[in-house]
């Protein structure tokens, strides 16, 4: 099922130079395709997201799993799924990662599909915000907002990835309404920094 976000790299503005990629564990208490034992909620069904953003937070790609799924496995399916959705990415664009893709797998990965990965590495502390990674944990947040998504019900897989592919339709709309705010003014325009 293609998703109707983003627009093509041509026009969108979107800065594909700097990538970044993390997954996110939710609930799935009825099961389904999607759902696997939650290694974070004593092995009651979750399920898993992996999301890879452009440097302003826009969502560019997703892949979703079961709970249970490492994060590294997942980083060549949302690779192949950000290239599906925009198309031809710029030469040597950088994905920022987290600890968890620190090992060869993922760096194979990155390799073969021409990427510069900036991987944190293990048993170093650093805060979130060190790096380019904090868009991709922002993005996520503004995922689990919604509630389809923090406790999911539906068992099909393809439903799954359309509340999936909803919820980012509207985290591009609320990234280009911030992204305005600050270039143009309208009537009606939103005050505030917090948007509803």
């Amino acid at each position: 099922m293609r998703s109707p976000w983003p627009p093509t790299t041509g026009s969108s503005g979107l800065q594909l130079d700097d990538l970044a990629t993390d997954g996110c564990i939710t609930k799935a208490p009825c099961g389904g395709d999607k759902a696997g034992p939650s290694p974070v909620d004593r092995r009651k069904g979750g399920l898993k997201r992996s999301v890879c953003t452009e440097g302003g937070g826009v969502p560019v790609g997703i892949v979703s799993a079961g709970a249970n799924r490492h994060d590294s496995p997942l980083l060549e399916p949302t690779i192949e799924a950000t290239k599906h959705h925009v198309g031809v990415l710029p030469k040597k664009p950088v994905m920022h990662l987290d600890s968890g893709y620190d090992g060869q797998p993922s760096r194979d990965d990155l390799t073969d599909h021409d990427l510069v990965g900036e991987i944190a590495k293990k048993g170093i502390p650093s805060p979130i915000q060190v790096g380019k990674r904090w868009v991709v944990e922002r993005t996520h947040s503004w995922m689990n907002n919604y509630g389809k998504l923090r406790r999911c019900t539906d068992r099909h897989g393809d439903i799954v990835d359309f509340y999936l592919h909803l919820a980012a339709t509207f985290v591009t709309l609320r990234c280009l309404i911030q992204q305005a705010r600050h270039t143009y003014r309208w009537e009606g325009r939103p005050t505030t920094r917090r948007l509803k």
